[in-house]
């Protein structure tokens, strides 16, 4: 998100689709400023919690995951019990639908059964505190469900009573069906885990249990409202509104008022997909992969362009926009909604506009520091010839700390769970961790290679797409589409790097690979050898595995 348009003025919106039928229909007026306002002013209270992105969704998850355990643990409540309590923090961000219904339901529940009793002393407050958890997460939804019907009346008063039927309208209807088939298998695992757990077992393996079938629920719930929503949306014609949209840094589109050509105030974001997609030509393919490559790696917001808004948009709505293509001369872009609508606050404005003033100054010191990076390459400062980048100490200790993390979760379980869980854990540990201990990316004149499991992969140089050390991690990407990028991941602390104008690893690694991409002159004279071109991880993969398995065995 961003105060500045990247263009003097929107891109325009052609009159004509084409044989589609116009861009802008008859009468379609612009959504105002004034207007806009009147649907703002319609948004739930502020305490209200009210997504504007993916990451809240996932802050919700974990805390819904926190105040399980502790109800859970220190309450000693039974694990359907705790896990249905905290489930109600998911649904009031992501399915406020829910809790109108769930939220009294669970706390008739609660007080009748009195789940926490098991722990002396701890049975009535814990209840007594969950119910009133329970009952003010229902007034929050109960808020956000009626500030959504405002927002539609006034949308729909903005629109003047203009409406007009969907583009796509006789095509076919992908909304919902990735998100249905997922949960039902989720809510499938999860139910068949309690179902089959003897209830002596490990509470926790019950609880992750109930955990895992709440959120199956919760992902089936959303995609069969999203499907559903999609569906009445293109039942009838619906209201339409001109308006001003850009790409926003994270993938999704803002969506602006109509006299807001400076993209000063975003009214909503919402995730989208073009609409008729299909199969076309290879030459077609091939621009749309070029064209989606540039999108990738574009730092910041698209351009500003104009765009009809089809729907009355209204938090966890749906909609479809037909936009002006960001290339000169190209047709108009329809657009469906690929999730839900999401309502931007003035808080969650400021916070944006912040996390950007702080995203450019950080861009803008690691510039610099791989700058110094790349010109030590280019004044000598580094050896000649073959060069070699390899994982370092703090790699390792990342690797290490998230050992023993693992170690310390299943050393405190008991029972068949310690053992199912851990295997899984040591087979996942196997493939990721030798790579996190021993990457290895070598530089001779042909190119790049880098150490795998299997052995090296070769990337040469006329074929690398981008060199980039992105917050934790440091990609290399190739132009063939048959290449897997390259990354590795570590921690970094920002304000320290700037504060003492230290240069994290990866960003010294990204500086010096991007200096010998971008000129020829400095890129080595010979050929790696075959040793120095990395050899295989599995070895290091099978010592892993048998060491985990062996801990596992002798803490048993």
């Amino acid at each position: 998100m961003s105060t500045t348009s990247r263009e003097p003025l929107p891109l325009p919106l052609p009159a004509s689709a084409g044989p589609a039928g116009p861009a802008v229909p008859d009468g379609g007026p612009a959504w105002s400023g004034e207007h806009a306002r009147r649907w703002l002013g319609a948004l739930p209270p502020r305490w209200v919690p009210q997504p504007s992105g993916n990451g809240h969704l996932l802050t919700a998850w974990c805390a819904t995951v926190a105040v399980t355990a502790l109800l859970a643990s220190p309450a000693g409540w039974q694990p359907w019990a705790a896990a249905l309590s905290a489930l109600h923090v998911l649904w009031l961000c992501a399915r406020p639908e829910i809790v109108p219904v769930s939220a009294p339901v669970a706390a008739v529940l609660l007080l009748a059964l009195r789940p926490g009793t098991s722990g002396p002393g701890t049975g009535g407050p814990a209840t007594a505190a969950a119910v009133a958890g329970l009952a003010l997460v229902w007034g929050a939804a109960v808020l956000r469900l009626v500030a959504r019907r405002r927002q539609r009346e006034r949308a729909r008063e903005a629109a003047g009573g203009t409406t007009a039927p969907l583009p796509d309208a006789e095509g076919p209807q992908p909304r919902g069906r990735f998100l249905t088939g997922s949960g039902t298998v989720l809510l499938a695992l999860g139910a068949g885990a309690v179902a089959l757990t003897p209830a002596g077992a490990a509470p926790a393996g019950r609880t992750l249990a109930w955990l895992v079938a709440g959120q199956g629920l919760t992902t089936l719930l959303s995609g069969l409202l999203g499907r559903r929503r999609a569906a009445a949306l293109r039942a009838a014609p619906a209201p339409v509104l001109r308006v001003l949209v850009r790409e926003g840094a994270d993938g999704d589109t803002e969506v602006f008022a109509a006299d807001d050509p400076a993209g000063l105030r975003p009214l909503f974001r919402v995730a989208v997909t073009e609409a008729g997609g299909g199969v076309g030509t290879a030459d077609g393919d091939e621009e749309e992969t070029q064209a989606l490559l540039a999108r990738l790696d574009r730092e910041g917001p698209g351009p500003l362009r104009e765009a009809v808004l089809h729907g009355a948009p209204c938090d966890g709505a749906e909609v479809l926009l037909v936009t002006a293509a960001e290339e000169a001369g190209r047709p108009p872009v329809c657009e469906r909604s690929s999730g839900p609508v999401r309502p931007l606050s003035d808080a969650s404005v400021r916070r944006a506009l912040a996390r950007e003033e702080r995203r450019t100054a950080r861009r803008t010191a690691y510039a610099e520091l791989r700058r110094s990076a790349g010109d030590a390459v280019a004044s000598g400062a580094v050896p000649a010839g073959v060069r070699q980048w390899r994982a370092g100490p703090l790699d390792r200790l990342c690797a290490l700390l998230l050992v023993f993390w693992a170690g310390s979760l299943f050393w405190s379980e008991t029972g068949g769970w310690r053992y199912a869980l851990g295997a899984v854990a040591g087979f996942v540990g196997a493939l990721w961790l030798p790579h996190w201990l021993a990457w290895r990316i070598t530089a001779d004149r042909e190119g790049l290679w880098f150490n795998g499991l299997r052995g090296p992969r070769h990337l040469p140089w006329d074929e690398i797409r981008t060199v980039e050390c992105k917050g934790t991690e440091l990609t290399v990407d190739s132009l063939r589409a048959s290449f897997t990028a390259w990354s590795a991941h570590a921690p970094r602390w920002p304000w320290l790097e700037r504060r003492f104008r230290l240069v994290h690893p990866h960003e010294r690694v990204a500086g010096e690979i991007t200096a010998l991409w971008r000129t020829p002159a400095l890129r080595p004279s010979e050929s790696a050898g075959e040793g120095q071109r990395g050899r295989p991880l599995w070895p290091l993969a099978l010592v892993l595995e048998a060491a985990w398995a062996a801990a596992l065995v002798f803490a048993a």
